[in-house]
């Protein structure tokens, strides 16, 4: 179902449910939306396009919003593929269009389309530029690194529209949008634009001094009505705040002997009365939701087999991926398994200590090959103590 805007503002987005994965990463079992929309006024502007894989789809709909109409500007808050792989076909079909963009997403054009001339079809805009259409004005709002470089925001003064790219959007088509807009938009959030909560903090502030009604962004559902609930997550998570009691319990397991110590610590969690235990086969589960949990609690229990004097791969990358995307201020505990010699605390206490303010729970608990009644004591330590 299409989003309800405005009379003159038009949702022209598309709905894909043939992709597997979202960035070639992310899995997406209820599709993605790619979101676009046109302003109608005495100047027509285009805000954002679409995936090519979904082309002709989102041309379709233009066309009929258009009604005949000649589009003015097509406006660029972001340059990545996902919403801008048709700006060639725009400007071609549209030969007095002027794209609309930041001067880093200009810089990127001839990047993405080398055998397009843009010469004179640009319009540079910077923080607090605007454009007029007629009743509907746009200002313009820097936002780097939300989560490229060249990224903008757009402002419409008189319905009170925030376009915000890809802030607050999140995984799933519209048509199977659900109620329960936190769980994926959590998701999206933290494995999309996780590494950069001074950024997202920055935009926060910005958006704070306006008058938002309605928040558009390039993926997932419109958002309005009461926008303190999006907009108070949005500030946890670009804090790097847990936003929920609990415990991730996180397992690298080869043979299954440290499946059976995680799934043993996790009844030891809930026995000691953990408000939440959230268990995760790194081998076979989401790691997208795997890191989302992370972030979620402020407690995170890390179980892995030694491997090839290291550290079982799939712990590896998960960690990597924690890593890369910032995790900060948390408490960790630690479980090794090795039959000959373990490595794998080691390498997993490396990896925690070269980031942010994590609290590493002491000691680290080594189990020989299966878990014995001799090692219940010390997994029940560690398990009171994580908390």
């Amino acid at each position: 179902m299409k989003p309800e805007l405005t009379k003159d503002i038009r949702y022209i987005g598309v709905d894909d449910l043939d992709i597997d994965l979202f960035e070639g990463q992310y899995k997406v079992p209820e599709g993605m939306s790619y979101n676009s929309y046109l302003i109608l006024d005495e100047k027509v502007a285009i805000m954002d396009t679409a995936d090519r894989r979904k082309g002709d789809e989102w041309h379709r709909n233009l066309t009929e919003a258009l009604a005949g109409r000649t589009p003015d500007y097509l406006v660029v808050h972001h340059m990545e593929p996902d919403h801008a792989s048709l700006i060639a076909r725009v400007a071609e079909e549209f030969p007095a269009l002027q794209i609309v963009l930041s001067a880093q997403a200009q810089k990127m054009l001839s990047q993405f389309f080398e055998h397009t001339d843009f010469t004179g079809r640009t319009l540079v805009v910077r923080e607090g530029d605007t454009l007029p259409l007629g009743r509907h004005t746009l200002t313009f709002i820097a936002a780097p690194m939300v989560h490229w470089p060249e990224v903008m925001m757009s402002y419409e003064s008189q319905e009170k529209i925030l376009f915000a790219a890809d802030g607050f959007g999140k995984f799933g088509a519209l048509c199977h949008e659900t109620d329960d807009w936190a769980c994926e938009a959590r998701r999206y959030y933290f494995n999309i634009c996780g590494k950069y909560g001074i950024q997202v903090q920055n935009v926060l502030k910005k958006a704070s001094m306006l008058d938002i009604r309605t928040i558009c962004p390039l993926h997932g559902p419109v958002l309005s009505g009461d926008l303190t609930p999006y907009l108070k997550l949005y500030d946890t998570w670009s804090r790097y705040e847990p936003e929920s009691e609990g415990v991730l319990v996180a397992y690298a397991s080869i043979h299954g002997g440290t499946a059976a110590v995680a799934q043993k610590l996790a009844e030891m969690l809930r026995q000691a009365r953990a408000q939440k235990v959230a268990l995760c086969d790194l081998s076979r589960d989401d790691q997208a939701e795997a890191v989302e949990d992370a972030f979620r609690y402020p407690c995170m229990v890390v179980c892995a087999s030694s491997y090839d004097a290291g550290v079982f791969p799939p712990m590896h990358d998960f960690l990597y991926h924690l890593q890369i995307k910032n995790y900060q201020n948390r408490r960790v505990a630690i479980v090794e398994n090795g039959s000959w010699a373990p490595t794998a605390g080691k390498v997993m206490r490396s990896m925690l200590e070269a980031m942010k303010d994590i609290e590493i729970v002491e000691p680290i608990v080594t189990i020989r090959s299966r878990m014995k009644e001799n090692d219940l004591p010390a997994l029940k330590a560690l398990a009171e103590g994580v908390l």
